[in-house]
């Protein structure tokens, strides 16, 4: 696996960002989105699940509460978790994002479940520059 930084001045470079990763997702692929509050996560996240349910303006709120978002990707089962919410690893068991093999599983924060990145098909940390200005993401394929 290699990594590459990528400089995203705005909003629409994230889209672009996650419809770029959108496409190297197949099923059963397990993405990792990192970084800290603000960082653009979901922003990133509704790119990629946008993209793979190929229509722009699906409605793709923060799983934050509900734990996982289901979505249909052209047949392809999507699941969209945000794992801040857990306090134990092993909560992560009772989500059912690995029931079926067959999905594409987004994760934000995945930190609070150390063991999904050994499983990751791809992992992007989002960080903030010391100017405030855009975003740099780590992208590891």
């Amino acid at each position: 696996m290699g990594t590459e930084r990528i400089f995203l001045a705005d909003e629409a470079a994230t889209a672009a960002l996650g419809a770029e990763l959108a496409a190297t997702l197949k099923p059963g692929a397990l993405a990792l989105l990192s970084g800290g509050l603000g960082a653009g996560k979901t922003a990133l996240a509704r790119a990629i699940v946008r993209t793979l349910v190929g229509d722009p303006g699906t409605d793709v709120p923060s799983p934050s509460f509900a734990l996982v978002q289901p979505y249909d990707a052209n047949g392809t089962p999507l699941l969209h978790a945000d794992l801040y919410r857990l306090h134990d690893p092993h909560e992560i068991d009772e989500l059912g994002l690995f029931d079926r093999p067959d999905a594409i599983v987004l994760v934000e924060w995945p930190e609070r479940a150390p063991d999904l990145a050994q499983l990751a098909t791809i992992a992007v940390t989002l960080t903030v520059p010391a100017d405030g200005i855009g975003r740099v993401a780590e992208v590891t394929r």
